[in-house]
């Protein structure tokens, strides 16, 4: 074995193992025999190590490093074309039986996927140095969080996961402790290199697989190098494979941003939320307070993955795992959302947005000029004028910027505290044009899991000819439940019994229509008029009117100030119609439908409940 191609940081050398434990060190050389790297890099998460990674990239043609002036230690990277989204088609989850997967996964044997997989990774990193890279979902050592190994031959994704979770000697020492599980993982981008043979910016494979195996709590990924398929805590670890282990020892892992509202006199409520893609996630979770609510404050905990546990007194706390936030570029603003401006302003990786002349990134939406000429996100000549006549898009709708949680400006100074925070409220929300209303109260927990659990968005995939139809997400969870979704319905209904203080659980729609097709609501920063009704009915300082569906704010119970929005309006965005309810409701039994062996009986119940109140 020759030593890794990166520099010695520190007179370490870096084929030298870090840890000491024994089941680490065989699985590691078990891989390797496997792989057959041409060299070890154990990583020790230093900024020396990362500078030099960066470094080594720059030199390979993966980064390039953006104007130190502008972008003050920020790098960019374009992916190849067929790299640039999760391959949800080619994302497994191999429990023992078909059954536990459920009819909403992909299910194949676990048997046969690997030895599937084992011919895959057979020889799989040659030319290349595998990457030891140990990382902690949580504060490192505290009782929420969950440990993780993985094995790459990305050098992007070390540099990327330093950015994302805790990594390097902290978490090593954690795992010489021997108290916790590790859940390994192995990754490769699927392209070996023969001798002499000159690498890609951009290595990776046709054939992809994201795998997990439920039982043994093991991640396998192979082909793709980018974001979710590549960042193994994330998606993967961080919900997939945490949702098995959450149900297994009481506790809720969630696709859910968590903020923390402070009202003027100082007294601070937490909120967490479920919303699919494309239903303002970031913008939420970075929110700054309109005209006539300026002293009320919003504090970001985290902006995509929530792990819910509840504590010694029976309250559900929540931590954010993540350390960083890997955000979709297209769309974000200093109008839209000026505190991630801020946040991805240095220290940030851009992947598939454009580069400007000066050496700075840029993309739709950012600016309202767009630059006279920069290069696209496949590195070809893009202007205004090609834009008008061709329709080619400067940056990839799904471009990313990598950026560290503690650089964005309303970082709520408890993100980090061992025991979480503790939740009052749950929102869900999707995008819908008609029906449901502005926002509403669930009548107790059962009824608030219904509604999580029928929640859904309109497609806006017009060339299919599917524009309006509702795709049910549960809980924005249905891509990363790592089991059945009806055993996942009674988890929720379940973890009711170790809670003594029920969070209150809300639905809000930002995105209903009027009949010329214009949205009702302003949304944005106006959203935190609806946030501090939800706050003030979980403080039980608030009315609410009862309906079939549950409690609705009156127009005088939402504070207006700084806000012309005539009652009128109001009541058309809260409008309640009885005839496309019982429509709605005719379509929550299409995922019933499908779940029907392992659907609560609380959610049939529910169910019956709404048709009778309707």
């Amino acid at each position: 074995m020759k030593y890794s191609s990166t520099a010695v940081m520190a007179d370490r050398d870096p084929a030298v193992p870090l840890s000491e434990n024994k089941h680490l060190l065989k699985w590691v050389e078990k891989m390797e025999q496997l792989t057959r790297p041409d060299a070890i890099h154990w990583v020790d998460g230093s900024q020396e190590e990362y500078d030099d990674l960066c470094a080594q990239m720059v030199k390979s043609g993966t980064f390039i490093k953006l104007n130190e002036k502008l972008w003050p230690g920020c790098y960019y990277a374009r992916s190849v074309a067929s790299d640039v989204a999760r391959v949800e088609d080619r994302t497994f989850i191999c429990s023992l039986s078909k059954d536990s997967a459920g009819p909403t996964n992909n299910w194949e044997n676990p048997y046969e996927m690997r030895k599937k997989l084992r011919g895959l990774f057979d020889g799989a990193m040659r030319g290349r140095t595998m990457y030891v890279l140990p990382f902690s979902m949580g504060p490192v050592g505290t009782p929420m969080s969950q440990i993780g190994v993985q094995l790459t031959d990305s050098p992007y994704v070390v540099a990327s996961m330093r950015i994302m979770a805790r990594i390097g000697l902290p978490v090593f020492r954690e795992i010489d402790k021997d108290v916790k599980r590790v859940v390994p993982c192995l990754h490769s981008v699927g392209a070996p290199l023969a001798p002499g043979e000159k690498d890609v910016p951009w290595p990776s494979n046709p054939v992809k697989y994201i795998v997990h195996f439920p039982e043994t709590r093991e991640i396998w990924s192979f082909g793709s190098g980018y974001g979710g398929n590549a960042l193994l805590g994330k998606k993967c670890f961080a919900l997939r494979i945490a949702s098995n282990i959450a149900r297994d020892e009481g506790w809720m892992a969630e696709h859910m941003l968590i903020l923390g509202v402070e009202d003027p006199k100082g007294e601070k409520t937490y909120v967490a939320a479920a919303f699919p893609s494309a239903c303002g996630k970031t913008n939420f979770a970075m929110l700054i307070p309109p005209k006539g609510l300026d002293d009320w404050k919003v504090w970001t905990v985290g902006d995509d993955i929530a792990w819910l546990k509840p504590d010694a007194s029976g309250r559900l706390r929540a931590i954010n795992p993540e350390t960083g936030f890997f955000g979709v570029a297209p769309g974000t603003s200093v109008k839209t959302n000026p505190n991630a401006m801020a946040t991805l302003s240095r220290n940030t990786i851009f992947t598939n947005v454009a580069l400007t002349p000066e050496g700075g990134v840029w993309w739709e939406g950012m600016t309202d000029e767009p630059p006279a000429e920069c290069l696209d996100w496949q590195g070809k000549k893009w202007t205004p004028q090609i834009a008008k006549e061709t329709g080619a898009k400067a940056a990839h709708p799904n471009a990313r910027f990598t950026a560290p949680a503690s650089q964005c400006p309303t970082i709520d100074p408890a993100w980090e505290d061992p025991e979480g925070v503790p939740i009052s409220a749950i929102i869900f929300g999707g995008r819908r044009g008609t029906t449901m209303p502005l926002v509403y109260q669930a009548f107790n927990w059962t009824a608030g899991v219904y509604t999580g659990a029928t929640m859904g968005s309109e497609m806006t995939a017009a060339a299919e000819g599917t524009t309006g139809k509702v795709r049910r997400d549960p809980m924005a969870m249905l891509p990363f439940c790592g089991y059945h979704m009806g055993d996942y319905f009674r988890h929720w209904i379940k973890m009711q019994r170790s809670l003594n203080e029920t969070p209150r659980i809300f639905q809000v729609n930002w995105f209903r229509k009027d009949a010329n097709g214009n949205f009702l609501w302003p949304g944005f920063r106006e959203n935190m008029r609806v946030l501090k009704w939800i706050v003030d009915r979980a403080r039980g300082r608030a009315l609410g009117q009862e309906t079939p569906i549950g409690w609705v704010p009156r127009y005088e119970d939402i504070e207006w100030t700084g806000l012309e929005f005539p009652k009128e309006n109001f009541d058309q965005l809260q409008a309640f119609d009885n005839a496309a309810w019982r429509r709605e409701v005719i379509q929550h039994e299409e995922l019933f439908i499908v779940l029907h062996d392992h659907l609560p009986p609380e959610m049939v119940y529910e169910r019956e409940l709404l048709i009778c109140r309707l």
